[in-house]
């Protein structure tokens, strides 16, 4: 098993770099707007892809007070907030924005066309009008994409296997995640692998953290057998409630990403998210430099990641299949 660690850099921290990676830098002092749908306190897990941008930036040559300014806005839960907050971050002269997520991304780029945007971990950046392509994105906007409703069919394969005798799932979603196009395409994506898999689902929308208990409730009333929680960054940002009320409630789990399992949920499969902070990071970088958005592709994981939560199996009586403990990237004890 394996266990990862992500930084928090505070302010003011002095390392030792090479010269020439300070020189590099030393002689412009840039301003970073970080924009975030998450909240800015634990256990929030938006912190984890927050810092491990951060460490990588660090790693890069950038160090907070001396070549780079870092200004962060979070909506707390509330999307609504976002292109307000984006608007704050472009009236305060920020050389870039760093957008968490597709609905950060289109706040940011809903207040402005010519500051540059890095999006981490957009779900179908063509498809919600982000970019032209991802070989030649053609506007302000790149970054990366965790690829959103092609995986929805594999989660829900991958809980059937856990689950003995699965029939009725519920499927936790947000419709104003992302686009109306790549929200049709999660929920026609579920939909099809539901009735393939002899499956009967039960959407369940949530319009904001408010709508969580009451869709437990419906849970409970429909008898379902397990919960799949489809891609949201506003869900994403309640894992540690669902997490919690999933286990409350005795359903097997499945999150979109490893953060579902660190916090008590059944199962997570998805891209590593941190990890794909760390690799946006280089974007950021490149702008600073002189490179422009237009011209740079977006990038896709190169893997996804399975996690089990084996101390939640237990306590739901569930013995994980060996089939499953061979594929796992990761078992949580």
């Amino acid at each position: 098993m394996r266990r990862r660690d992500f930084i928090t850099i505070p302010s003011g921290t002095t390392v030792t770099w090479p010269l020439a990676a300070v020189a590099q830098h030393a002689t412009t002092m840039h301003r970073v707007g970080i924009l975030s749908p998450g909240r800015s306190e634990p256990p929030d897990p938006t912190a984890n892809v927050v810092n491990a941008f951060l460490q990588r930036l660090y790693e890069l040559g950038y160090t907070q007070g001396q070549n780079m300014v870092v200004v962060r806005r979070y909506a707390e839960g509330n999307s609504d907030r976002l292109r307000e907050l984006a608007g704050d971050l472009i009236g305060g002269n920020v050389d870039v924005v760093v957008a968490l997520s597709t609905t950060a991304a289109l706040a940011a780029k809903q207040e402005n066309g010519t500051i540059p945007i890095v999006a981490i971990g957009m779900a179908d950046p063509v498809a919600d009008e982000l970019v032209v392509s991802l070989g030649r994105p053609g506007g302000n906007v790149t970054g990366t994409s965790f690829v959103g409703p092609e995986l929805v069919a594999k989660r829900l394969q991958l809980l059937r296997e856990m689950v003995p005798g699965l029939s009725r799932v519920a499927a936790l979603w947000h419709p104003n995640a992302y686009s109306k196009r790549t929200m049709a395409g999660v929920v026609n994506e579920i939909e099809v692998a539901a009735r393939g898999l002899a499956l009967r689902l039960q959407l369940l929308p949530a319009l904001s953290p408010d709508d969580i208990a009451g869709a437990f409730a419906a849970m409970a009333r429909e008898h379902a057998d397990a919960l799949i929680v489809t891609p949201s960054p506003m869900l994403f940002s309640a894992y540690p409630l669902i997490a919690s009320m999933a286990a409350g409630s005795r359903l097997p789990a499945m999150g979109a990403a490893r953060e579902f399992a660190d916090l008590g949920g059944l199962m997570s499969y998805g891209a590593n998210l941190p990890e794909l902070a760390r690799q946006t990071a280089a974007y950021l970088d490149k702008i600073l430099k002189g490179a422009m958005p237009a011209a740079l592709p977006v990038e896709q994981p190169s893997k996804y990641e399975l996690v089990l939560n084996l101390k939640a199996a237990k306590a739901l009586g569930i013995t994980i299949p060996q089939s499953l403990l061979i594929q796992a990237d990761e078992v949580i004890e």
